[in-house]
Formats: C-alpha cells, structure tokens, sequence
C-alpha cells in the first residue's frame, strides 16, 4: 500500500494569502519520512496560516505533484509555488520536477505555477545540522571530536563537491574536525571514520545531512555502532524558514520552467 499524508483542503483565500504553497519531497517507502513531511506541513502552516499549504511526492508515497497541483486548481486558486524539499539541485530538481511543472501548466493553462530553489546548502539548515550534532551531547570545545557528515551522494561530482563545501561552516568557530561522506558513492561512512582517527579525533559523532530518517539513515547507523548518530533536520525551524523564503523568492522571481 502506498503510503499518503493527508491533503490539507483547498479553500477560498483572501487576495493578501498569496499564491497556495506546494511542498515537494522524494518521496520512501519508509513511513517516517512522509511523517517527517507531515510535521513540516504542519510547522509551515503554524508560521503562516494564511497559506493553503500541499504536500506532494515524486515517487513513492501520495499524493503525487500532478494530483497535488490539480487539488490546488481545482480549489480555485490561480498561482502556486512548488518548493522542492530537497537539500541538493540534483536530477530530481533539476529534471523531474520542471517536466512535471510543465505538464501541470499545460493542463492548467488559467493556474500560474512557479519552481522555487532546493533548500540547502543554506547556512541556516547547516546551523540546523549543527544543533542536531549539540543535541547528541557534543561539546564545540572539545578538540577531539570528529563529525562525520553523511549525505546520500549524487551521480555528479560537482554536486558531491557542494556538500564537502557543507563542512567548514559547519565546524566555524568550535575545536571539531569534520570530514564528509555519502550513503550511496565514495567515500563511504568507515573511511571518514578512519579519516577521522588518524586526525586524532578520540569521540565521532555521525551528523546525516538528511531531512528524514529512512532505510538509507538506518544503513549508516548500522553502521555507526559504537558511534553517537545526530537525527535528520526533520521540522527544525530553519527548515520552516528557508521553506517560505524559497516561496517568497519563488513568487517574486520564479525560476524558468524546462524539463
């Protein structure tokens, strides 16, 4: 069975709410992660509830982008902006997403639809990461403690290579060592982990730069025993927060929309 989360009801806004706001994640077959998008649904909803806010999926779980975009026409509403969920502008964002947009237009010619920017890297979701690490116990003066950043890894070394760029920030200004890895390309969890301890670093934490647990969070865990493991990003407030600044960039200048 698929899993779906529920659809918040399209209504009839005031002119001042703005266009309605569809919420695009990839989309597990594990269900925290559409539960992950349920609890940031309903955070953006809090911080704005002026907005018709939609949650949709890529693949995986519902409702999908078409049927979202067709509940917000069907709801009356004539623009919406689409924010991917996503932490990287990779094949999903970049491809899939604007061939569904287009789609959605043709079949709503009277309905503006606008893609707005994937949420990272963003300095605020690295500050995110890092309360994520504080919340394991990490003391940011303790020169032996390493964080070993796990991402899920990207076909494109170019995209691989903004996520390396995540760890410098992220380490400003405490006495950590960082190095980066991925979940599904090289180099892998145990080699930042080596990496790590030939650096010295006595204590690991592993910080997974992930919106949502899933089967991927899982495989790292596992293989992290014996290591503290940071949660995902989830609903933290500066997801909420770049979530409606990509709206408000969205609206004001959406991106071109081309498959």
């Amino acid at each position: 069975m698929t899993p779906t989360v529920p659809q918040l009801p399209g209504r009839s806004l005031p002119r001042t709410a703005g266009p309605a706001l569809v919420l695009v994640a990839h989309g597990s077959r594990d269900p925290r992660s559409a539960a992950t998008v349920s609890e940031v649904v309903a955070a953006i909803s809090a911080a704005r509830p002026e907005l018709a806010v939609y949650p949709a999926f890529l693949d995986l779980n519902a409702p999908s982008v078409d049927r979202a975009v067709d509940a917000v026409a069907a709801a009356g509403h004539r623009a919406t902006a689409v924010v991917p969920l996503l932490l990287g502008n990779a094949f999903h964002a970049r491809v899939d997403l604007p061939g569904l947009l287009a789609a959605a237009r043709a079949r709503h010619p009277f309905l503006s639809v606008t893609q707005a920017q994937v949420l990272g890297p963003d300095p605020r979701l690295i500050g995110a990461l890092r309360d994520r690490i504080l919340e394991t116990g990490a003391d940011p003066r303790d020169p032996a403690l390493g964080i070993a950043v796990a991402a899920v890894g990207a076909s494109t070394p170019a995209a691989n290579e903004r996520t390396h760029r995540l760890v410098r920030p992220l380490v400003a200004g405490t006495a950590w060592r960082a190095e980066t890895c991925f979940a599904t390309t090289a180099p892998a969890l145990p080699e930042a982990i080596t990496r790590l301890r030939e650096r010295g670093c006595a204590r690991i934490v592993v910080a997974p730069w992930f919106l949502a647990p899933g089967r991927l969070t899982d495989r790292l865990r596992d293989v992290a025993i014996g290591h503290r493991f940071a949660d995902p990003l989830g609903a933290h407030r500066a997801v909420v927060d770049v979530v409606l600044d990509r709206y408000r960039t969205a609206v004001t200048v959406p991106l071109p929309l081309s498959a």
